[in-house]
């Protein structure tokens, strides 16, 4: 549920039902328990007919004799009030004129206050009682003393000179532009790509990494222990955890529970939902999630690997447990065929466990010649994998060269670490529309809601309208989160919390699509993809029954029409409309969805253009869309 959810990205939910219209009534306070001040104490009301003391008693101003009276007379009457020698009074014209030479100009004829503005605008006379003045533009605030302070009433001199100061709508009222609007314009304004490449060169680039694999391979104690030795797991946090773990009899858990936060996760020894974590290495800053392994959270593995730029696939290294996971029905070969549909182009194969087989050259050669055929296969290409043998529990060959001559005897490659290092930056699609689906939703403080998400494409401003489909509501982003900190901007490949207002909680949804209003994606019913065909265990015909998987969206839909069957090498059309599609074959088919879904040409955007089938629990096919109906 929502509270679930919530806890993993450590944010409290809130309900509509705990909030009070009127909390403001809590915080208010009456006049009577504001300090007093003795200039104002005698106008304060006194209960004297309750009896209660009067806060006027201790107030009394102080009341002067007689003769100190006298006294002051005196001393005022012996100041000397006539002007010094010399001095000579100046008519009021002159005189104006002598003190303030530039900012008062002294009309002899009675006219209207105004401004200096350009000839196009004209402004009425009136008549006039008191002698008035022509304030100009340039008007250096603080001139003057208290006695002119009601007779100038001047404007602040703009910072350049040479610009003029803006007319205001009427003379007597001034136009003044709130704070909070000029912060506004501010952000308006700012140039998010020229800000994102200055960033590029004073930062490390980020890499969204996810941890794949069959259950019970070890993919959240590697990485906890990953974790642990490069520092981002304190001691003491360690030592409890292997406390806990030990008190419930799963000592062997304790690295897990660096990921696995969740009490039924760790009561089941099993991931069910998307971990996130950080880590710095030489090169990146990684946004590592740990995907869970079991059959029945796949959907929640398909969360996760559409977020991803690369992968870890960790396969169990032990006799009989890696050929579990990679005959049909294991979670090592859906695992890899659903990252490499979602994009994933570059993946590390973690032969994890090898201090069980006692780092057996044979058994981790025999692991990789199987993983190279199949891999192969399903699109990647050799020159993307890194094979690399290591040990989650011992901690072995992780971010240190294993000293043991059992493994120093016939591998000279790089450690788990390294090998995260030897990722291709990727590129980022900043100077696209804006694009984003939410991978979860939650309430945040207030009336907002969050949206965590991976930006897809574009970029994002605190302050921008979004539109959310396919529901067609906007809303106003208030504020953007990456790494729990604040940030001003998003783009393109970032892990961010969108904090969104002025739409209703059951029109933004985990799946609905963010995009800009100007260049909104498209929403239909039925589309035309290009598929590969996996190794299903009957032929997909007309009117099957599929779940489309899209990001972190999925709906449920049928295969309307088998458009025609193509060569796998050359992608010629072998045969039009053929009556059934079998195993490991490429296909052109037409699928219809049961509820409006928000797809792109994978041409336009490669991001929301790929989609996966999936029929009985099982992966049967994915693609790319290249017509939308």
């Amino acid at each position: 549920g929502v509270e679930q959810m919530a806890s993993r990205h450590r944010v409290r939910p809130q309900h509509y039902e705990d909030e009070v219209d009127d909390d403001d009534d809590t915080y208010g306070r009456s006049y009577e328990d504001e300090p007093a001040s003795p200039s104002n104490s005698r106008f304060m009301f006194k209960r004297d007919s309750h009896g209660a003391p009067s806060l006027g008693q201790y107030f009394q101003p102080t009341s002067y004799s007689v003769e100190t009276k006298e006294a002051d007379a005196t001393a005022i009457r012996k100041v000397p009030l006539a002007p010094p020698p010399g001095y000579s009074r100046l008519p009021i014209e002159e005189e104006l004129t002598t003190r303030f030479p530039v900012a008062v100009r002294v009309s002899t004829t009675p006219k209207r206050v105004g401004f200096e503005v350009s000839p196009a605008v004209s402004v009425t006379p009136g008549p006039v009682s008191t002698m008035d003045l022509d304030v100009v533009p340039s008007v250096t605030p603080g001139l003057g003393t208290s006695s002119c302070s009601d007779m100038l009433r001047a404007t602040p001199i703009p910072a350049n000179p040479s610009v003029s100061t803006p007319l205001p709508s009427t003379p007597s009222t001034p136009n003044r532009t709130p704070q909070h609007g000029a912060s506004k314009h501010k952000q308006q304004s700012l140039d998010v790509i020229a800000e994102y490449e200055k960033r590029k060169l004073s930062e490390k680039p980020s890499i969204n990494l996810v941890v794949i694999g069959h259950v019970d391979a070890g993919k959240s104690t590697l990485m906890g222990h990953l974790l642990f030795q490069v520092g981002q797991v304190s001691n003491k946090e360690m030592h409890k955890y292997e406390q806990e773990s030990s008190r419930i009899g799963k000592s062997s858990f304790a690295f897990a529970w660096v990921l696995d936060q969740t009490g039924e996760e760790r009561k089941r020894g099993i991931t069910m939902d998307i971990a996130h974590e950080q880590f710095d290495t030489d090169k990146y800053v990684v946004n590592l999630m740990d995907a869970p392994g079991h059959k029945d959270f796949i959907p929640n593995m398909i969360t996760g690997a559409a977020q991803a730029d690369v992968a870890i696939l960790v396969v169990d290294a032990t006799t009989g447990e890696f050929e579990a996971g990679f005959e049909d029905g294991g979670q090592t070969r859906e695992h890899a065929i659903i990252a490499r549909s979602l994009g994933v182009r570059e993946v590390i194969i973690a032969v994890n466990k090898m201090d069980m087989v006692d780092w057996s050259e044979a058994r981790f050669t025999e692991i990789v010649k199987k993983l190279k055929v199949f891999l192969k296969g399903v699109g990647f290409k050799d020159a993307d994998i890194t094979y690399v043998p290591c040990s989650g529990l011992t901690g072995g060959n992780l971010i240190k060269p294993y000293a043991d001559e059992k493994l120093l005897s016939w591998y000279n490659g790089g450690t788990l670490l390294q090998s995260i290092d030897g990722f291709t930056p990727p590129t980022r699609a900043v100077d696209k529309p804006f694009r984003c689906c939410a991978s979860d939703v939650f309430k945040g403080q207030g009336v907002a809601l969050n949206v965590a998400t991976r930006i897809e494409c574009g970029h994002l401003k605190v302050g921008d309208n979004i539109l959310v489909l396919p529901a067609g509501e906007e809303a106003v982003v208030k504020s953007l989160m990456v790494s729990d900190e604040l940030r001003t901007w998003v783009v393109a490949g970032e892990q961010a919390i969108i904090s969104v207002q002025g739409i209703d909680v059951t029109k933004l949804n985990t799946g609905s699509v963010l995009c800009s209003p100007s260049e909104p994606v498209k929403i239909t019913t039925l589309i035309e993809a290009r598929v590969i065909i996996f190794g299903i265990e009957k032929p997909i015909t007309t009117g099957l029954s599929v779940i489309l998987h899209y990001l972190s969206a999925s709906e449920s839909a049928k295969v309307k029409m088998l458009v025609s069957l193509l060569n796998r090498t050359s992608g010629e059309v072998i045969k039009r409309k053929p009556r059934f599609l079998s195993k490991n074959c490429t296909a052109v088919i037409q699928v219809e969805v049961a509820r409006p879904v928000c797809l792109e040409c994978y041409q336009d955007c490669k991001e929301l253009g790929r989609i996966t089938l999936r029929e009985g629990g099982n992966t049967i096919a994915a693609g790319l869309v290249t017509k939308i109906y």
